[in-house]
């Protein structure tokens, strides 16, 4: 089945809603602060999920902007790859899903190993990452926004 189909459908999944400039700046808020706790931290785990958070808030203010929400972070991921691909680059796509396994596995589990290149990776592109997510706050025009809005609509029905 269809992955973005299967968010559509599942609850907690993707959801159109109103788009929330009010609510896309406070994710945004929120991924400075978790980008000053990752450089505050000394911990290897809690590295790792300020990273992450910090990518997965900057994404879902963009989410918050075009009214679309998401309470699966790996619905989230898929909309990114598959609404987003003329912003992110594949490479940026993959490179948030390897902080989202990287947390699930240091997190989660203690006997999973994240290779320190990984960990390096996801640390020096967070930054970056974060202003990329701020620049298509301000370029995505309301017809890309209504576009999406009108293909999510139609694939859940």
């Amino acid at each position: 089945m269809d992955k973005i189909k299967w968010c559509l459908e599942v609850k907690k999944g993707i959801q159109v809603v109103e788009p929330n400039k009010n609510l896309a700046e406070a994710y945004l808020k929120k991924a400075e602060e978790s980008l000053e706790d990752m450089r505050m931290v000394k911990t290897r785990d809690w590295k790792i999920a300020t990273a992450y958070y910090t990518m997965y808030f900057s994404v879902y203010a963009v989410l918050m902007r075009l009214g679309v929400k998401s309470e699966i972070h790996s619905c989230t991921i898929e909309f990114m790859k598959r609404f987003l691909s003329d912003y992110f680059s594949e490479r940026e796509c993959e490179l948030l899903e390897d902080a989202f396994n990287a947390r699930i596995d240091t997190q989660y589990y203690t006997d999973r190993e994240v290779k320190d290149e990984t960990i390096n990776k996801i640390i020096e592109s967070v930054p970056d990452f974060m202003v990329k997510c701020k620049d298509i706050l301000l370029k995505i025009t309301e017809r890309e926004t209504s576009e999406i809005r009108n293909v999510l609509k139609e694939s859940k029905e």
